[in-house]
């Protein structure tokens, strides 16, 4: 895609207003993730439930395993996407399109918060889409979460690699059906979310003009980042209360917290310790 130099500038200037706003959010080595299928167009079906004001809640028809050509590959399931054509200029002059790559939770979290989205799409006319992740919110195979989690194989196909091939496919086959082929798109992400638009990026730069990743921890894997690195920045944490705004230090809570683990690790070299601590912590 080739933009004139002031189209150039502007693009620049829009990436470095997005990168200056950090998104709110809970919570190298190459990545091997295969390509995915060829993209093929796809239905896109109205919701029964829709929200409110702005947001236009669809369905879109996607392949269960992106990456095998087996019979047991042309499953498909209804994968959840919501678009906001308030501030959108249109695919004749190009306007650029924002998508919010969804995470490991339902879509409404994201519609909460990240809500910047909307001052910076009125102010570069852009149409907004936000994607729900497979196996999370409405946008779960095998008919239910039940059925979807209910053995390892099926459970096999919640991975990184199919998300990003549903993302992909999702955002060709609206951009063709928007006839917006030369509308730049923007994936947006917070945490793992902003990994998966990292890695989209750098998968599908056809599709995705940038992208970005908010807090994502795209180096935080064996040999780059000390293994102990989060659980000690989390332990600072604990040392450092903040109290009516004024900060003190808790070495009680550290030790109290410390001591906790020797009484589980006791419970669990017990015959019957495991189920004791699965039933008390309510583990999977």
């Amino acid at each position: 895609m080739i933009f004139a130099m002031d189209s150039s500038v502007e693009w620049l200037l829009f990436l470095v207003v997005f990168l200056s706003i950090s998104i709110s959010s809970s919570s190298a080595d190459r990545i091997g993730i295969p390509r995915g299928a060829a993209v093929l167009k796809k239905h896109h079906l109205p919701s029964k439930r829709a929200f409110s004001g702005d947001l236009h809640t669809y369905f879109y028809t996607q392949t269960l395993d992106h990456f095998n050509y087996k019979p047991e590959s042309y499953a498909t399931f209804q994968q959840r996407y919501v678009i906001n054509y308030k501030y959108w200029g249109g695919g004749a002059v190009s306007a650029p399109i924002f998508v919010c790559l969804g995470a490991e939770q339902a879509l409404e979290t994201d519609l909460q918060t990240i809500g910047f989205l909307d001052d910076n799409a009125a102010r570069f006319n852009a149409l907004i889409v936000y994607i729900e992740h497979r196996y999370y919110g409405e946008s779960v195979p095998f008919g239910s979460r039940e059925e979807a989690f209910r053995n390892a194989y099926r459970m096999g196909y919640l991975n990184s690699a199919q998300a990003l091939a549903d993302y992909a496919e999702i955002i060709a086959d609206m951009k063709n059906n928007l006839q917006a082929s030369h509308s730049p798109v923007i994936v947006i992400g917070a945490s793992y979310g902003g990994m998966l638009a990292s890695w989209f990026r750098l998968k599908y730069p056809h599709l995705a003009l940038g992208a970005l990743a908010s807090s994502a921890p795209v180096l935080y894997f064996d040999n780059i980042t000390p293994s102990d690195a989060f659980y000690s920045i989390i332990t600072k944490s604990f040392r450092l209360i903040g109290i009516n705004n004024v900060q003190e230090t808790s070495e009680s809570c550290y030790q109290t917290i410390r001591r906790s683990w020797s009484v589980i690790d006791s419970y669990a070299s017990q015959p019957w310790g495991l189920s004791v601590l699965s039933s008390k912590f309510r583990t999977c």
